[in-house]
């Protein structure tokens, strides 16, 4: 009828002609995530050693400041100065990792060696050195800390860049730069960590500082074997590069053997007289000297006291306190583990 709106019909699902099934194939979804592929142990070898070459480094910057603390005084200006050229010889060593063009797993393998040999044997040359000084002789000393300083860092600057690269070069399809910085970096940081925690709380105080430098150049050089072992398809003069592994694992492992007659060489040189106690507590070196001039209590390479004169310290520290209060009955004495103060409490028969 004119004037009403004129319906439309819609039709209905059931009135839709049902389509045939299909048997053409399904092409798989490009978009889907493809499973992970299985880490390969060349791969993994490569991403432990970054861990390993960041502890070590860690290491040898940290035995190198407190040997130089220990043996030149100053600690702040020791670890400072030492941290600085170390980081900057790193960043050296970076910079010149971009002229290493060819052969890098061979490279890569040389720089792990001479870091372990150069960096593991740093302490023991130190205190040789320190020793084998004239008194006065203090400048050419801060010349070779400094010098072995920044070649390690140099070296340890190197080595990062070339795992990446290698990384890089082998499994390319799998990681993708920024997936392999973080991974990288990750391990990197981690092992750093780990060995800032460790070396104060546990090498120093069980192996003592010549110990803990061979005991890390001893795993650098393992680094090498291992890569030798992983890459030894790639490597045009095998032969030369397993002696030269073997050469540096015994040198170092004959370090480990003599290193306890180095330090009670080096002490004796060091202190002058007669060493009559020499042990690492958890928590320092402690050695006892006795001469003609009487007995010296040292911590760390610092004199604590002297037989001779150290009662003006103690009857300083103890007498005014115990006069003032009059007649003491119970001290609490913090610190004084040499038991001076304590000598001077027990005057008093209160």
């Amino acid at each position: 009828m004119a004037g009403q709106p004129r319906r439309l019909r819609y039709p209905r699902a059931m009135d839709l002609p049902t389509p045939a099934p299909s048997t053409a194939p399904v092409a798989p979804d490009a978009g889907a995530a493809a499973a992970p592929a299985r880490i390969q142990p060349a791969e993994l070898a490569l991403l432990v050693s970054v861990f390993v070459v960041a502890a070590c480094g860690l290491l040898y910057e940290l035995a190198a400041g407190a040997l130089a603390s220990y043996l030149l005084g100053d600690s702040v200006l020791q670890f400072s100065t030492v941290i600085g050229t170390y980081l900057f010889a790193m960043g050296m060593g970076s910079w010149l990792s971009q002229f290493v063009k060819r052969q890098l797993v061979a490279q890569f393998l040389r720089i792990e060696l001479l870091v372990g040999l150069i960096g593991g044997l740093m302490p023991a040359a130190l205190f040789v050195a320190h020793s084998s000084l004239p008194l006065g002789a203090g400048g050419a000393f801060k010349v070779l800390l400094y010098a072995l300083v920044g070649l390690i860092g140099a070296l340890v600057g190197l080595e990062i860049p070339l795992v990446m690269r290698i990384l890089k070069s082998h499994f390319s399809q799998r990681w993708a730069l920024s997936e392999l910085v973080s991974q990288v970096l990750t391990f990197d940081y981690l092992g750093a960590l780990v060995v800032a925690v460790a070396f104060p709380l546990l090498f120093v105080p069980h192996l003592g500082l010549v110990r803990t430098g061979v005991f890390f150049g001893l795993l650098n050089a393992g680094v090498a074997v291992w890569a030798l072992w992983v890459f030894r398809a790639e490597l045009r003069q095998l032969g030369a590069h397993v002696v030269a592994c073997v050469a540096v694992v015994g040198a170092l492992a004959a370090a480990m053997l003599g290193a306890d007659r180095l330090t009670t060489w080096a002490e004796d040189s060091f202190y002058g007289d007669s060493v009559i106690v020499r042990e690492s507590s958890e928590y320092q070196r402690v050695v006892v000297t006795a001469g003609s001039a009487g007995v010296r209590l040292f911590l760390n390479g610092n004199l604590q006291f002297h037989s001779r004169d150290e009662y003006r310290y103690h009857e300083t520290l103890v007498h005014p306190a115990m006069a003032a209060h009059g007649a003491p009955q119970r001290v609490l004495v913090l610190g004084g583990g040499d038991g001076m103060a304590v000598r001077e409490v027990l005057k008093y028969p209160s």
